[in-house]
């Protein structure tokens, strides 16, 4: 076992967690590796956009071109869609289409709670690049002032790197926006 893969599980464990979803919000390298071992431990189906197929498909060659080594993601799922929610206990997700960083990105947005987990749409005074195959500057700037932008300012957004922020914060300080 892996170190990663054994802190992911020691982490379930000992927060006595029953892992009932492996979403992503999208299939770039960074945000793959592991799912594989997610599934095959705790038998869940790794859940994509649709959009996403070519991307993930692209994994193994991609890996290979940047001299990492990543296995073919196993019995994907493309069942995830804009407007959609999923709840896990007393929490649920809006699913929302964000297109850009890559063509099936996704946010899960938990309105209750008023915070947003971004994968690489959104950064704290950043966003998500958009020079990989399938990334789309204008659609991405599109993404974020049409479906983020419309929350209101006191929303957390966590994106797949970096530290935390909020959509206000972005609104006023983010110079990609402006």
């Amino acid at each position: 076992m892996a170190v990663e893969e054994k802190r992911i599980s020691d982490y379930i464990t000992t927060r006595n967690f029953k892992p009932i979803h492996l979403l992503h919000t999208h299939a770039h390298l960074d945000h793959v590796f592991g799912t594989n071992y997610i599934r095959e431990t705790y038998g869940l189906s790794p859940l994509f956009h649709e959009l996403e197929k070519p991307v993930l498909e692209s994994v193994p060659r991609v890996g290979s071109m940047y001299g990492v080594p990543c296995d073919e993601v196993l019995d994907p799922e493309y069942t995830l869609a804009d407007g959609m929610t999923i709840s896990m206990d007393e929490m649920t997700f809006e699913i929302v289409l964000t297109p850009g960083h890559s063509p099936g990105s996704v946010c899960f947005i938990n309105h209750a709670e008023k915070y947003l987990i971004g994968g690489d749409v959104l950064f704290h005074e950043s966003i998500g690049r958009t020079d990989l195959p399938g990334g789309n500057y204008d659609q991405l700037i599109g993404s974020i002032n049409t479906k983020l932008f419309t929350l209101p300012d006191d929303y957390t957004v966590y994106s797949g790197h970096g530290p935390k922020t909020t959509i206000g914060h972005e609104r006023r300080y983010n110079p990609f926006l402006m």
